[in-house]
């Protein structure tokens, strides 16, 4: 593959999920058994990228991680998915960062602790999009906020359309998500500005901040944009949901992929419903992203919750 042929590039996180299924969840200072054990890889921008390679489109990711067994993990899993890593960091001796995932075994929603590792971001001038003058698309998660300015200025330049995956509210995201096109934000990215529930007024702050789409993703609730005009509202999947970890990540890939096709914004709503969804009927973050065909099938046969 050459960084010519490459039509996304995703910046961000990168990390190994250990996870494991709770037939319930224990109070503090209390213990419960695992009913099972899994680990994989996991992370939003690079998640979104495995998605993307998937469904037959030539990523590419930049990040940072060490040498050591987590980070080799990482770097060995985006390769086996074909994601290009010539801008990848690997900075060693550090930690990389991981994650123990909870997953409650009768809904499939997860509780996630974290740790980002030793292991130092990307600072804004190591940041060099020329190579990549023919892509499309720029994905961020928004954690290395200085670096992903800097991408964004960058991918402006080249004519990228900017993507973010809004999933926590931090210092600087406001200046970053001036310079993003199509936000795709989680219900808690914006509580700090409306508060909880108040899904319309959270479509209309955010874009006022900059973006030409905001899309607020809800769950089993859906999805939800704006686009300054109008309001879209997609369903999301009926499917028995085994594990929600990741099911954002596969929602941003899929909807790029709507993106690089040049779909509408109902069009790439409900085909990342889609992939999301079933992306949850296996566990951890990867295991059940979909190909373009699985997709395809999956919107035929199923109906929409």
């Amino acid at each position: 593959m050459t960084r010519k042929s490459i039509q996304v590039v995703g910046l961000g996180q990168a990390c190994v999920d250990f996870l494991g299924r709770l037939p319930s969840f224990p109070q503090e200072d209390q213990k419960v058994e695992l009913l099972e054990i899994h680990q994989q890889c996991g992370g939003p921008a690079s998640t979104a990228m495995v998605t993307l390679a998937r469904l037959g489109v030539r990523t590419s990711f930049i990040g940072a991680v060490s040498d050591d067994p987590l980070g080799l993990q990482i770097v060995e899993a985006l390769k086996q998915e074909g994601v290009d890593l010539s801008h990848l960091k690997i900075r060693p001796g550090y930690t990389s960062q991981f994650a123990f995932i909870g997953i409650n075994k009768d809904n499939g929603a997860r509780t996630i602790f974290w740790h980002r590792g030793s292991v130092p971001h990307l600072s804004a001038k190591e940041v060099d999009l020329s190579p990549y003058s023919g892509a499309k698309v720029l994905h961020l998660d928004g954690l290395m906020i200085e670096a992903s300015i800097e991408a964004a200025l960058q991918a402006k330049g080249l004519g990228l359309t900017v993507v973010m995956d809004g999933g926590t509210m931090r210092e600087g995201s406001q200046k970053l998500v001036s310079l993003v096109d199509v936000l795709i934000a989680s219900e808690r990215f914006a509580e700090p500005l409306v508060g909880p529930g108040a899904h319309d007024r959270a479509l209309r702050a955010l874009r006022e901040w900059g973006p030409k789409t905001v899309v607020i993703t809800l769950g089993t609730g859906g999805s939800i944009a704006w686009d300054g005009s109008r309001t879209f509202a997609q369903k999301a999947f009926a499917v028995k949901a085994l594990d929600t970890t990741g099911a954002g990540d596969v929602y941003h890939g899929a909807y790029i992929y709507g993106l690089v096709r040049e779909w509408s914004i109902p069009e790439c709503m409900r085909f990342a419903s889609a992939a999301a969804a079933l992306k949850c009927r296996a566990i951890g973050a990867r295991k059940g992203i979909p190909g373009l065909n699985e997709v395809e099938a999956f919107m035929l046969e199923y109906p929409e919750r």
